[in-house]
């Protein structure tokens, strides 16, 4: 049949339907009526709409998009997204605003060193050295800050504060969610996971084993070479990172913490891993490592004062 139906009409008309494959493209909200039409018995398959475009046939529109969804899902090789749970939506939740947190916290602090640098008071990065920065810059009356600016930092500095308090809150449920769950226990002991990035490598995935190796899980994250290989020849290009760019950064920083403190310790694989280093730098150290850790993961089932400055 073709018919067109409104938001509200969908979960009515599924559920006098025979049970069937009902097919959709992963996007904001797919989760929720994948879950919904799931309890009215029908299986629910859901695709990346870069799998499904290529279906698409002539110009755009809602019909040959519907078309295009029903042609993609019957062909053997298509690969589906698995429908996350809510408990992965919480989790996941929890971290994108904790993320947008940070990055606001970012924007403050930058623009609070912006407006010192104005007035020939130069702070270094990080949030420590500028809190400590802007003590003694509020305390003192004769170091050219005028009193607008003054107040000004006085209020900035209390937004500081109540980002950096509601942050504290958001790391102390994310690791108490880790604690609790034994999958990120057994992330967590692989090196440079923490509960940050067990938590939320198990709120995307959910179960690991949807994928068949390691080297899969790798290639959904974006960490593999992209590919450009035609006639029996093999190209190979950077990483293609066409995953989940705040798992990958998470990630990555993992490696670097390996990286970093590997270098202060004399076992096999530090030696390794200096090697490597030495060899091929530390940048085409990370993706293989990150490889290395994504790989486990899926076996384990997954010019002023200088005291400004100090």
């Amino acid at each position: 049949m073709q018919r067109q139906l409104r938001r509200r009409q969908l979960l009515p008309f599924v559920a006098q339907l025979q049970p069937c494959l009902v097919a959709m493209e992963a996007c904001g909200g797919a989760h929720f009526w994948a879950r919904e039409i799931a309890e009215r018995g029908h299986e629910v398959r859901l695709m990346s709409p870069r799998f499904v475009r290529p279906y698409v046939k002539s110009n755009k529109n809602d019909a040959r998009d519907a078309e295009a969804i029903c042609e993609a899902v019957g062909r053997p090789s298509m690969r589906f997204v698995a429908v996350k749970s809510q408990a992965q939506q919480d989790m996941l939740a929890l971290h994108r605003v904790r993320s947008l947190l940070v990055r606001e916290r970012t924007a403050l602090m930058n623009q609070m060193r912006g407006l010192l640098a104005e007035y020939g008071i130069v702070v270094v990065q990080g949030a420590v050295p500028l809190r400590r920065a802007l003590a003694l810059i509020l305390e003192e009356r004769d170091n050219g800050v005028s009193e607008i600016l003054r107040e000004l930092l006085v209020e900035m500095s209390e937004r500081q504060r109540l980002l950096e308090d509601r942050l504290k809150r958001y790391d102390q449920r994310i690791t108490e969610f880790a604690r609790a769950d034994e999958r990120a226990g057994r992330l967590m002991a692989v090196e440079g996971v923490g509960p940050l990035t067990a938590t939320a490598l198990i709120a995307a995935v959910g179960n690991a084993r949807q994928f068949r190796s390691g080297r899969e899980l790798s290639t959904w994250l974006g960490l593999v070479p992209r590919q450009h290989s035609s006639g029996g020849r093999s190209v190979l290009l950077g990483i293609s990172k066409r995953g989940d760019r705040y798992l990958r950064t998470l990630l990555i920083h993992g490696a670097r913490a390996a990286l970093r403190f590997a270098a202060r310790k004399r076992d096999p694989r530090s030696r390794w891993i200096g090697a490597v280093r030495e060899r091929r730098g530390a940048n085409n150290f990370l993706q293989k490592h990150l490889l290395y850790e994504v790989q486990c993961t899926c076996k384990r089932d997954l010019t002023t004062n200088e005291r400004y400055q100090g």
